[in-house]
């Protein structure tokens, strides 16, 4: 396998041996961008001579954290001091931030090789940019995370950032055919990244492994964290359908349904698990308040630059200000209904296998999908990862939606692990 080609872990294990260069990675990535760019549209900013620089200087030196010589791409909502950050619109063009973001700050600390920004759309939200789906160009790579979970698929990058207010982490890591993370909410801080709403934000981030997800929370969080076994046991799986099932695709239904059988064939327990009423519409609680928030996060470009803003992004901060105070309050209340609730829910199992999205990836770059089986647990605040395993009838990728208990990211990643070794 050539370089770009290996996952961020087992580029580490070369690099510890020895076996190759940061240079030598970097290069490898970047003639594999320049093979594949002209179609996918990943990248809003390639920073190749600065990022050969860095590799350089980092092989000239001792090893200098966890992400040591590893090439990182950046969504272009994340702010970085030398690279340009218009968060996907036409009003920030040219944008020089005069600082990096939180999460840009520990992966420099920790070595990582900024390669560039990916494409995002319009201020991570629904107005789609121009890339398209590595496994056919012909289709929506998913948002809003696109260019990261695109450019990951490429194998142009091994690991990504992306966000999550919605579904912009978890769906496109389904129509791209990547392991996609989003961390329970506060896990890892939003400084530097630009607010669409503040009660449901969330950092991701994209690999090729369920190890290289860990990997990067491991630099986020400053401290190395073993990603062994949680238990001599198997676990137990709750095979949650939700309220929206019907509005799976054939493919997705499937593939939850197999990947339940495969694990429970591994010696899980699988049982269903039934969200109770209460969820039935949270979904709309969870968009209500999205739409509220959005309209006064983004107040400025909404005022001062309408014209220049897409149309999708007016109407949806119409809808937020057309939003009341009271049902916006209701919105809350039922949020926090929803957690508590959950949070009993789950107390018996390890964990819910769940959709990643509707199915494989609608054709044409005008949409991005739906992100109806996203919603619940963005709102919920809990940690989801999807895995790869399954394809549809058009042979784009399905994955499927694995959701933990609020806090226990590391024991999701955990049996994230046992269910990828299992799934392959």
């Amino acid at each position: 396998m050539q370089l770009h080609q290996l996952t961020a872990t087992a580029l580490r294990a070369k690099l510890a041996a020895g076996e190759t260069t940061a240079e030598a990675i970097v290069q490898s990535c970047l003639a594999h961008i320049a093979d594949r760019e002209d179609d996918i549209h990943a990248w809003i900013h390639l920073a190749g001579d600065a990022a050969l620089t860095k590799a350089r200087a980092l092989d000239a030196g001792p090893a200098k954290g966890l992400l040591h010589g590893i090439p990182v791409a950046v969504k272009d909502i994340i702010d970085t001091a030398d690279m340009p950050t218009a968060y996907g619109s036409a009003v920030y063009q040219g944008h020089r931030p005069p600082w990096d973001a939180s999460c840009i700050s520990f992966v420099r600390e920790a070595g990582g090789v900024l390669l560039g920004k990916t494409v995002s759309t319009e201020f991570a939200y629904f107005s789609p940019g121009a890339t398209a789906n590595p496994h056919n160009t012909a289709h929506t790579p998913g948002g809003s995370s696109s260019g990261s979970a695109a450019a990951v698929a490429a194998e142009m990058v091994p690991l990504a950032f992306g966000s999550q207010t919605a579904g912009s982490v978890i769906r496109p890591a389904s129509f791209c055919g990547v392991v996609g993370f989003k961390p329970s909410r506060g896990k890892h801080s939003l400084a530097g990244i630009k607010t669409l709403a503040d009660s449901l934000d969330t950092l991701g981030w994209f690999a090729r492994s369920v190890p290289d997800i860990a990997l990067m929370r491991s630099a986020l969080l400053g401290e190395e964290q073993d990603l062994g076994p949680v238990s001599a046991q198997p676990p137990r799986i709750g095979l949650c359908r939700t309220a929206q099932w019907g509005e799976a695709e054939q493919s997705s239904q499937q593939a939850v349904k197999a990947a339940a059988e495969t694990l429970a064939a591994a010696g899980a327990q699988v049982r269903d698990l039934d969200l109770p009423a209460l969820f039935d519409d949270y979904n709309a609680s969870q968009q209500r308040l999205m739409n509220y928030q959005v309209a006064r996060a983004l107040a400025f470009e909404r005022i001062n630059h309408r014209t220049e803003i897409s149309e999708v992004l007016r109407r949806n901060c119409d809808e937020g200000l057309a939003v009341s105070e009271a049902d916006y309050d209701a919105a809350r209340d039922h949020g926090r209904a929803g957690r508590h609730a959950f949070a009993k829910l789950i107390g018996d199992v390890d964990f819910l296998i769940t959709p990643s999205a509707p199915g494989e990836a609608p054709a044409g770059l005008h949409a991005t999908g739906d992100p109806v089986f996203n919603r619940t647990w963005t709102f919920l605040d809990v940690p989801a990862l999807s895995l790869p395993k399954y394809s549809g009838p058009k042979g784009l990728p399905v994955g499927v939606q694995l959701v933990g208990r609020f806090g226990g990211d590391l024991d999701l990643l955990r049996w994230g692990q046992w269910a990828e070794d299992r799934l392959r």
